[in-house]
């Protein structure tokens, strides 16, 4: 098992690596490749928008599902846990028929207005970050919904008996206990963007392509292997990385944390 899982990685440094000789020189020109770096400079944009917006809509929703009984919180979170069920492909070509200029949002703003209105969604930026939320926010929810239910409650009462108000004890004690979910939600979310392939295919521009897409460019377009391969290992670096990081907010027994 563990072969078939190194196997194609190490394929794939090894054509980074080897263009009839061994050299690092497609590492070298993609340090200055003007492509690439706007690709990866749109990829950490539209990963940090979307991990942003996830965050502001997902944290207060954790913070009501904590509130909740029980048997009610289960409920919400198979709500919460719909859009799991359904692969991202089939989600992202549903969004098309959502955001489209004759899509179902547009219809009812064009009705609305007396067709005055309509919202450019597609082949955009903000189709590719509306698109990324639908499959970020549960990961986000779901982080912070496990610091908060690991919050020790007799601080929160500790702080109502001192006369704290209801702002004083989110942002003195329910905010910084929940921090470890709140780094461990950005970190996810924020791994899976930089990945994404399906979803600024089919909802963004030219204008707007990730680091996925470019590998996908350099292999059927320009049929640069060793390009493609090299942005890959780039890649797989950077979710590395994250993925260290992670692993390190929720193993280091912070409090609140959800390890």
């Amino acid at each position: 098992m563990l072969a078939i899982l190194l196997y194609p990685l190490g394929l794939t440094v090894w054509t980074s690596l080897y263009d009839g000789q061994l050299s690092v020189r497609a590492y070298g020109e993609l340090a200055t490749s003007t492509l690439f770096l706007k690709v990866l400079r749109n990829t950490v944009e539209i990963a940090l928008t979307g991990t942003l917006v996830s965050l502001v809509f997902g944290y207060p929703v954790a913070l009501h599902l904590a509130a909740q009984p029980p048997r009610r919180r289960t409920a919400c979170l198979i709500m919460v846990m719909l859009p799991f069920w359904t692969s991202i492909l089939v989600k992202s070509f549903a969004l098309v028929a959502v955001f489209g200029n004759q899509g179902l949002i547009n219809q009812m703003l064009g009705y609305l207005s007396g067709g005055q209105i309509s919202l450019p969604m597609m082949f955009n930026r903000v189709g590719v970050v509306l698109g990324m939320i639908n499959f970020l926010l549960p990961f986000m929810i779901l982080s912070i919904l496990g610091s908060l239910l690991a919050l020790d409650r007799r601080l929160v009462l500790a702080a109502e008996t001192m006369g704290a108000g209801a702002l004083r004890i989110f942002w003195k004690v329910i905010l910084p206990l929940s921090m470890p979910g709140v780094i461990a939600g950005v970190l996810i979310n924020i791994t899976l963007s930089i990945g994404m392939y399906i979803t600024p295919a089919l909802l963004g521009g030219r204008q707007d392509m990730m680091v996925a897409n470019l590998v996908d460019f350099y292999t059927r377009q320009t049929l640069d292997w060793t390009a493609a391969s090299a942005t890959a290992v780039v890649l797989l670096a950077i979710s590395g990385l994250l993925v260290a990081m992670l692993g390190r907010v929720r193993g280091g027994g912070m409090p609140g944390g959800a390890a």
